[in-house]
C-alpha cells in the first residue's frame, strides 16, 4: 500500500493532496476518505496510506488511513 504526507487539505470541502514518498502528487477528493473515521483529524504533515486510483488523467488516493498524527 503507497504512504505519503498530506499536502494541503481543506477540511470543509474534504479535498487537496498528498505527496507520496517518490515526491508524486496525488489528489484527494470525498471519496479518498469515505469510511475512515479518522479524517477530521487530517492535517498537513500527517502520514497517510492509502489505495492509488488514476481517474480523469490525474493520480487520485482511495481508503485513506492516517499513519501518524502531526
Amino acid at each position: 500500500m503507497p504512504q505519503g504526507t498530506v499536502k494541503e487539505y481543506d477540511l470543509e470541502n474534504r479535498t487537496g493532496s498528498l505527496l507520496m514518498d517518490d515526491r508524486t502528487e496525488v489528489a484527494i477528493d470525498r471519496s479518498s476518505t469515505e469510511g475512515s473515521g479518522h479524517i477530521r483529524y487530517l492535517r498537513i504533515g500527517q502520514r497517510v496510506v492509502f489505495d492509488l486510483a488514476e481517474e480523469e488523467g490525474r493520480k487520485v488516493a482511495r481508503g485513506l488511513n492516517i499513519v501518524s498524527f502531526a
